[in-house]
């Protein structure tokens, strides 16, 4: 095991310019669709050709700030574009299953902005519409792209780790209460959990699976919407996951993962591309890896663009690395956490 620990693998397909390309639209021009835009143009031969905005002028100037072709003055204007193949819906989470359901109709495939949905119902609904209108669908979780993810991957199947026993993460980020704003505001979908905790609940899914069991504390902001929360999820064959997110401090954003033979400690951010430090069962360095590959912070997003032109090529209806049952099993996960907070419940 320690061998195996010490010369890690390398990360599988780390060039997202290897994916033939795609034409996209963008729909909800804000500041995620910018770093997904320009990391795409930066990184892949996938090319956004148009922006779609319930404002015209704002549409207009995503496209001229982005170098994108087109720009439209409607959601529905966009999808109706014959030259978009597939869109990315950058809108904010409440609006994410109306956004879903119209690109599919329109028959794109579609990259939807984690969280899918904002309840595990809605997110059910965007499948079940994709399966039938026969369109690829995938959850923005973009870390699991990442190079630094592949090898993780690849050291828990292999069983570098002996039996996983502890996961933890963490993501928070002081955010300045505006009951008007989007993370504070129940029927925008506020809250910790949708917007930061669906990292850590995708983490822990990735290492142990879905959880058999959800513990969750927490504190909620005047609006109702959770601000702070703690989980415990113990899978069925007894690990378990520590989880913490808070919109009123920053935090390390660490994530390990522990086994009887050794454990993996990433470099923060552990969403995004950073490194993996691998030790021994006796706590012994191994290994430390740092992504190499020049494409910090939200230039990652290229990857998870250029996976999804992959599956599409090879006829794929989902993520083989993502499958939509553990998006839907993740907001599940959510939604439990937060009826245990008492958050304010959102349909």
């Amino acid at each position: 095991m320690a061998d195996t620990l010490a010369a890690l693998p390398g990360p599988r397909h780390p060039d997202p310019a290897d994916a033939l390309p795609l034409r996209w639209g963008v729909l909800g021009p804000g500041a995620i669709a910018a770093g997904f835009t320009d990391a795409l143009h930066r990184h892949t031969r996938q090319r956004v050709v148009a922006a779609g905005s319930r404002s015209a002028e704002r549409a207009r100037a995503f496209a001229a700030a982005h170098g994108v072709e087109r720009s439209y003055g409607s959601y529905e204007a966009l999808v109706a574009d014959p030259e978009v193949e597939v869109v990315y819906v950058a809108t904010p989470h409440s609006e994410h299953l109306a956004h879903a359901l119209l690109a599919i109709a329109a028959g794109k495939h579609v990259l939807i902005e984690k969280p899918m949905a904002v309840t595990a119902d809605q997110s059910r609904r965007i499948v079940e519409a994709a399966r039938a209108a026969g369109v690829f669908a995938m959850e923005a979780m973009w870390t699991r792209y990442l190079p630094q993810t592949d090898i993780v991957r690849q050291l828990l199947a292999d069983g570098a780790l002996g039996e996983v026993r502890l996961v933890t993460a963490d993501f928070g980020g002081r955010s300045r209460y505006d009951p008007a704003s989007r993370l504070w505001h129940p029927a925008l979908a506020g809250g910790a959990l949708l917007d930061l905790g669906v990292y850590l609940v995708s983490w822990s899914s990735f290492a142990i699976g879905p959880p058999a069991g959800i513990v969750a504390t927490g504190t909620l902001a005047p609006t109702g919407v959770d601000d702070q929360v703690a989980l415990v999820l113990s899978s069925a064959h007894g690990a378990q996951a520590l989880l913490s997110t808070t919109l009123l401090a920053s935090t390390p954003s660490l994530a390990t993962i522990s086994g009887s033979a050794g454990r993996i400690e990433t470099d923060s951010p552990f969403w995004g591309p950073s490194g993996l430090r691998v030790f021994d069962s006796d706590g012994t360095l191994l290994s430390h890896w740092r992504d190499p590959y020049g494409r910090p912070h939200r230039d990652g997003m290229a990857y998870e663009a250029a996976a999804l032109a992959r599956y599409v090529a090879e006829g794929r209806s989902e993520s083989p690395l993502h499958p939509l049952a553990e998006a839907v099993d993740t907001l599940a996960t959510i939604d439990e956490a937060r009826r245990q907070v008492g958050a304010t419940r959102v349909e």
